[in-house]
C-alpha cells in the first residue's frame, strides 16, 4: 500500500462538528435493535457481507459486463467502483484517519449487543456504502425506474447496517453516500461515451462460432 499522509487534526475536526448529529442518528437507528433483537443483527450482518471489500458488487459488475445484453450496466459499475475505491479506500480513509466509534465509550455499550463486529482499517467515509453507491447509482440511472429504485435501496440499507453494527458513524456513511454518488455518476458517463465496438462485441457468439468452425 502506498504510504498517505495524513491530514491534520481532520479526523478530530469531523467528530467535533458531527458529534451530535452522529449520536442522535445512532441512537435512532438503535431502535431497529429494540424491535427486531438478535435476528435483526443477523439481517444486518448479512446485508453488510455483501459490501466486504467490494468483492460481491465487483464480481456482479464484472458478470454483467461479460454478457451483450447487460454490458452497460457493468461497464458503469466497474468504473465507478474503481473511482469510489481510489477516491475512499486509496486515499481518504488513510489520509482522515477516523478511528471506528467503537473506540469510543458512547457507543462502545451500543456495539457490544449487536455482534462485536471489528473493523481493521479507519472509518471516514464508509468504504461499504461508497461502494453500494459506486455500483447501485448506475443500475438506478441506466435502469428502468420501475424497478431500478430498487437499487438505492439497497445501497441505503447498506449505509443503515453499518451504523446498526456501529462500525461507522453516520457522518462516515453520509460521506460515503456522496463520493459513492458521484463515482457512479461518472462511472456512467464513462459507459455512455465508451466505443460501440465495446457493446457489439458478444463473447458467446464468437465462442459459439469457434465451435462450429
Amino acid at each position: 500500500m502506498f504510504d498517505i499522509p495524513v491530514i491534520a487534526g481532520a479526523a478530530d475536526w469531523i467528530n467535533a462538528v458531527f458529534s451530535g448529529m452522529d449520536q442522535s442518528v445512532t441512537l435512532f437507528i438503535r431502535h431497529l435493535y429494540e424491535f427486531g433483537g438478535d435476528p435483526m443483527t443477523k439481517f444486518m450482518e448479512f446485508v453488510s457481507l455483501f459490501g466486504k471489500h467490494g468483492m460481491f458488487l465487483i464480481a456482479l459488475s464484472l458478470v454483467l459486463a461479460f454478457f451483450k445484453k447487460t454490458r452497460r450496466f457493468g461497464t458503469a459499475m466497474c468504473a465507478g467502483l474503481f473511482l469510489g475505491a481510489l477516491l475512499v479506500n486509496i486515499y481518504l480513509k488513510d489520509a482522515i484517519a477516523r478511528p471506528r466509534p467503537y473506540t469510543l465509550d458512547f457507543y462502545r455499550q451500543l456495539w457490544m449487543t449487536v455482534g462485536q463486529n471489528v473493523e481493521s482499517d479507519f472509518c471516514f467515509p464508509s468504504g461499504h456504502t461508497n461502494a453500494a453507491f459506486a455500483a447501485m447509482v448506475p443500475v438506478f440511472i441506466l435502469g428502468k425506474k420501475r424497478w431500478s429504485w430498487l437499487a438505492l435501496v439497497f445501497a441505503v440499507l447498506m449505509g443503515i447496517s453499518r451504523i446498526y453494527l456501529v462500525v461507522h458513524f453516520p457522518s462516515d456513511v453520509l460521506a460515503g453516500m456522496i463520493t459513492g454518488t458521484v463515482a457512479g455518476m461518472i462511472g456512467t458517463f464513462c459507459a455512455l461515451i465508451a466505443p460501440r465496438w465495446w457493446y457489439r462485441w458478444d463473447v458467446l457468439k464468437k465462442r459459439a462460432e469457434e465451435v462450429e468452425e
